[in-house]
């Protein structure tokens, strides 16, 4: 293993001992370990990426021999809080994961966190457009028959569309 490699990871595990974040990291591998068994699709993200020890562990896909990593992006004692390692799940499959984690861990010791986006009317329409494939012309069309600024959650107005 190259010698900037190795003093990488020396200096992880001194921040984490330091800080005591070593289940943490086992938890979240744990976790990860249990999808990959049972073919369930799963990949860390985020400033988890800069960590060997995430790569290390299979948790992260981000090979430290080949990208400069700067751990304190992701785990800094200055700011004095964990790390936060996002990973995602095969949506289809993620219930299993849900159902491993309560039954391993328990109910009570688990907690759920999800990102909800919401669009405006206009930026609504667009990504829909382009999903079903319409073409430019037809979206710029679609957009321009909304009005007002939206409220987040859908159109204000739906255009009279001729299927014909």
């Amino acid at each position: 293993m190259p010698a900037k490699v190795v003093a990488t990871i020396e200096h992880e595990f001194d921040l984490v001992a330091k800080l005591n974040y070593a289940p943490y990291f086992l938890t979240v591998h744990d976790i990860v370990q249990f999808a990959r068994s049972r073919g369930i699709l799963c990949q860390g993200r985020g400033s988890a990426a800069n960590s060997a020890i995430c790569y290390c562990l299979g948790i992260t896909s981000v090979d430290p021999t080949k990208h400069d990593l700067l751990f304190e992006r992701f785990v800094s004692a200055a700011r004095d809080e964990p790390p936060d390692i996002d990973v995602d799940f095969e949506h289809e499959r993620r219930e299993e994961v849900i159902q491993y984690i309560y039954q391993r861990y328990g109910r009570e010791r688990a907690g759920l966190a999800a990102t909800v986006i919401t669009y405006r009317s206009k930026l609504a329409i667009r990504e829909v457009g382009k999903v079903l494939g319409l073409t430019p012309d037809t979206i710029g069309a679609l957009s321009k028959a909304t009005w007002g600024r939206g409220n987040g959650l859908g159109c204000q107005s739906a255009p009279n569309i001729d299927p014909a």
